[in-house]
């Protein structure tokens, strides 16, 4: 249930636009602020020097397609609708872009969605994904849609949408063109009303060998390497190779995200812009053997996330607060002062009191896998855990339970 606007927020006088940057395999300690010697990422560090940095931030799911359903409908997969990797969201799916807009925001989209239908048999890097036509109606109630439902074409995308009726081309660095596009629409809307807005990245995300725009990939033998990456030569070079290009990509959205908070700000709309940076998940880069996601570890489960809103919160400080992805947009709701009361046991929770210092926040974090996807590489079980800031509990499907000690 949404709390009644009072009269002075109509046409938004009051109320702040909301960006949310989802990117993709973006891992919490993969940035300069969080100490990564190997991440050169100048624009996100400043944002970090006045925001809060949610250092115990997760994903509800460490893969995507999951991830990204939970926190367009706050609820959890499989409770969501979306259960296997190539489930596609329900059409009666209630989204954030509803929540907003009930509470008389304009809402946008722009980037991966990967919440449609796809082919199984296809390429999962490719353009036939990329040119799947996501129809109006399963574009997640948003007033304006931007994007492409998958394929991982890190340049040289294609998008459809409000204002573009077949998948069509565009050239250059996918993270370059979504940020152009979404400042293009910047300028072209009607600035009475607020706006939620969602920007979704593919980057950093395999293929790390693809170009990341004009950065070249990293050297490889200077590479620091985490301690808990364990293997022969053999398995150490693999790693570096995937790393090189990993943090080509992350140097190069790092840039592209400075323009578009320079943007934001050229146009005088910054200090009442709530915005937040995060990712649906993250990536194990060989620590205890292991690769990619869908892994109850603290390299696939936690992710960035800086949250900034200079009329609110002022300077910049390190946040320990259990939240995660499926309790943003509860949250940010209830930031803006949409009443979410009344969220399910199972929902994501609004924390917003919890941001604002005026409450305690939860013991516990709920993180699961509820399906294998059919890749080589991610975690091969299900999974169902319950993390604290010490540890996380693990109970995968027909097998002992563990803990993982952070």
């Amino acid at each position: 249930m949404m709390m009644k606007m009072e009269d002075d927020d109509i046409g938004g006088k009051n109320l702040p636009q909301v960006v949310v940057v989802l990117t993709s395999q973006w891992r919490a300690q993969a940035l300069g602020y969080a100490g990564d010697p190997n991440a050169y990422t100048p624009c996100l560090d400043a944002l970090a020097e006045s925001s809060v940095d949610f250092c115990h931030a997760v994903t509800p799911h460490p893969f995507g397609v999951f991830a990204r359903a939970a926190f367009m409908t706050g609820e959890p997969s499989p409770e969501n609708g979306v259960k296997e990797y190539f489930d596609s969201l329900p059409k009666e799916a209630r989204t954030l872009a509803h929540r907003f807009s009930d509470f008389g925001y304009e809402t946008a989209f722009f980037g991966k969605w990967q919440l449609y239908e796809r082919n199984p048999d296809a390429p999962i890097v490719g353009e036939e994904h990329a040119k799947v036509f996501v129809p109006q109606e399963r574009r997640g109630g948003f007033d304006v849609w931007e994007g492409f439902e998958s394929g991982h074409l890190l340049n040289d995308i294609f998008l459809h949408g409000t204002e573009i009726s077949k998948p069509t081309r565009f050239f250059g660095y996918q993270s370059d063109v979504l940020v152009e596009r979404m400042l293009g629409y910047w300028d072209r809307r009607d600035k009475d009303q607020p706006l939620f807005a969602v920007l979704s990245m593919d980057a950093p995300h395999p293929p790390y060998a693809a170009p990341a725009g004009s950065t070249a990939p990293y050297e490889e033998s200077l590479l620091i390497l985490d301690e808990g990456v364990c293997g022969d030569e053999e398995f150490e070079a693999i790693v570096r190779k995937e790393l090189a290009g990993y943090y080509a990509h992350i140097e190069a959205t790092d840039a592209a995200l400075g323009r578009l908070m320079d943007g934001l700000k050229e146009r005088g709309d910054w200090e009442r812009t709530l915005f937040v940076f995060t990712s649906v998940h993250g990536d194990m880069h060989g620590t205890d053997g292991k690769f990619r996601k869908g892994w109850p570890h603290e390299e696939a489960v936690r992710v960035p996330l800086l949250m900034s809103w200079p009329e609110r919160i002022g300077r910049g400080r390190r946040d320990p607060l259990l939240i995660s992805l499926l309790d943003l947009g509860a949250t940010l709701l209830g930031m803006v002062g949409a009443d979410c009361e009344g969220a399910g046991e199972n929902e994501g929770q609004d924390l917003s009191r919890q941001i604002f210092m005026e409450a305690l926040g939860p013991e516990k974090q709920r993180i699961s896998m509820p399906s294998v996807p059919p890749f080589a590489k991610q975690c091969p079980y299900v999974w169902r855990g319950s993390r604290t800031h010490w540890k996380t509990e693990v109970e995968p499907e027909g097998e002992l339970a563990f803990t993982i000690e952070h």
